[in-house]
């Protein structure tokens, strides 16, 4: 069984931005790709797991969230890192059509992780859930996964409601350096 990081996408890789589908828009959280080239050279599962309402919202489609992981991965790759697996829930229980549901992949709910677990042999109480909300450590959490709440995005207001079981870091690199410390 494989240990893994999920890592939620806006406000923890990327500088948060509302419904963020095309590359031109796309930055960094500085020291971003360095985090993820580290969690790469220790053989640790990189997995994107991402909320993109605009999807049900009709703000964008399936293809511009595909093609903005494409630009995000090219990015990594000249960092010398990658993402093993890029995973995303289009659904809102406010959107439309086929997308207007109430789902098991959108977190809080953990069913993304469940999905990458599956498919990659990842053993969930040995991996780690980071991202900039709430909803990504309550996510984490369902999946008996070890949680850390980064500073950057969403994580400044968020940090006063994390549990003592939360380590709080400030940004992605710190949160890897963290982890990958208190592993050896």
């Amino acid at each position: 069984m494989k240990r893994a990081v999920f890592l939620d996408r806006d406000g923890t890789i990327n500088i948060e931005k509302e419904y963020l589908y095309q590359a031109a828009e796309f930055e960094f959280i500085p020291g971003a790709p360095e985090a993820i080239r580290l969690l790469n050279q220790a053989g640790i599962t990189v997995v994107v797991v991402t909320n993109q309402s605009g999807v049900a919202r009709g703000y964008y489609t399936e293809e511009d969230v595909h093609n903005l992981h494409r630009h995000i991965a090219s990015e990594l790759a000249r960092s010398g890192a990658h993402v093993d697996e890029w995973l995303y829930c289009p659904h809102h229980p406010d959107g439309r059509g086929s997308y207007a549901l109430p789902c098991k992949c959108r977190k809080p709910l953990p069913g993304m992780l469940y999905e990458a677990a599956a498919r990659h042999g990842i053993h969930l109480e040995d991996s780690t859930m980071i991202g900039d909300k709430l909803a990504d450590i309550e996510a984490g959490q369902a999946a008996g996964c070890n949680t850390i709440l980064v500073c950057t995005g969403y994580g400044a207001n968020e940090k006063q409601h994390a549990g003592p079981e939360t380590v709080v870091c400030d940004d992605l690199l710190s949160a890897v350096k963290y982890l990958l410390k208190s592993s050896n």
